[in-house]
């Protein structure tokens, strides 16, 4: 999905990345721990969620959060993360038959909010981004009413 989305822009798009990154003071997955943690990733949550096929609002509020919080620890790429984890959730959501998620809500508190659910996942404790999914989702139905 990176290679698509961005290998018109950076000859590296889809390349794992070769350094240590961090945003602040919290560090992401270590670069030589990537590709495992990728391939973990692949067999372990991505094929448990996808595709998204949960009707009931619970289950996918989970998936999108423990997928998207997995992605993000790993960081896999120089760029690009937390938009290719976005439209991630985006596609999985359309899988479940959720209108395309509305992430515009996501500043202020609930950014905060994001960054501890984030970190919270660091300890496979999925509740706090299943949180911030459940009220993306809300959002996102309410948006779509009034449209």
């Amino acid at each position: 999905m990176h290679l698509r989305w961005l290998g018109a822009i950076y000859p590296w798009a889809g390349q794992y990345r070769q350094v240590n990154v961090a945003k602040g003071e919290f560090m992401f997955a270590a670069a030589n721990q990537v590709p495992r943690l990728t391939r973990e990733f692949e067999r372990g949550p991505l094929r448990q969620f996808t595709p998204c096929r949960f009707a009931d609002a619970e289950d996918q509020a989970r998936a999108l959060a423990v997928v998207h919080a997995e992605l993000i620890l790993i960081h896999p790429f120089r760029e690009g993360n937390g938009r290719c984890a976005r439209l991630l959730a985006m596609l999985m959501g359309l899988q479940a038959g959720l209108p395309a998620l509305d992430f515009g809500g996501v500043r202020g508190l609930e950014k905060r909010r994001y960054i501890a659910a984030v970190q919270a996942g660091l300890d496979r404790n999925y509740e706090p981004m299943t949180g911030v999914f459940r009220r993306i989702i809300a959002r996102t139905l309410r948006s779509q009413v009034r449209a």
